[in-house]
């Protein structure tokens, strides 16, 4: 069975190597927002013959190709998601670097009629929401 990445590659026309399907896969998989030394910590474990540039060329390609959303979240390196079509926003955790995705209406019509105000029409936005989880 492909993975979603791969099929949007073939939709894009974006031609795909047996190694290129390895890491469209691993990140398809992916319930988290890997870095490439995740991503390249994952493939390596399939095809031990993937290179890190390998990995680095791939992500930037599925990047340009409107496949992956690049995020550079504080705390270092740029993370990826597959690119859907639903939007949503993110919650990090600033200790764990655990990242939750979420959709807030509230959010979403706060942040119209404040664009509103100042004489706008919003047509798109992004939220990153950095915290530290409370003890219970």
């Amino acid at each position: 069975m492909s993975s979603t990445i791969e099929t949007k590659c073939k939709k894009k026309g974006v031609k795909l190597t047996d190694q290129r399907k390895i890491i469209a896969k691993v990140m398809s998989d992916s319930n988290d927002h890997p870095n490439v030394d995740e991503l390249y910590n994952r493939v390596s474990k399939i095809d031990p013959k993937i290179s890190i540039a390998t990995v680095y060329r791939t992500v930037k390609l599925f990047e340009e190709s409107g496949i992956l959303a690049k995020h550079d979240f504080k705390g270092g390196k740029a993370r990826y998601e597959e690119l859907n079509e639903g939007h949503h926003d993110h919650l990090i955790d600033v200790k764990s670097g655990e990242i939750i995705e979420f959709v807030d209406n509230e959010i979403e019509e706060l942040q119209k009629k404040v664009a509103e105000k100042y004489g706008y029409e919003l047509v798109d936005h992004k939220l990153e929401l950095y915290g530290i989880k409370k003890k219970s």
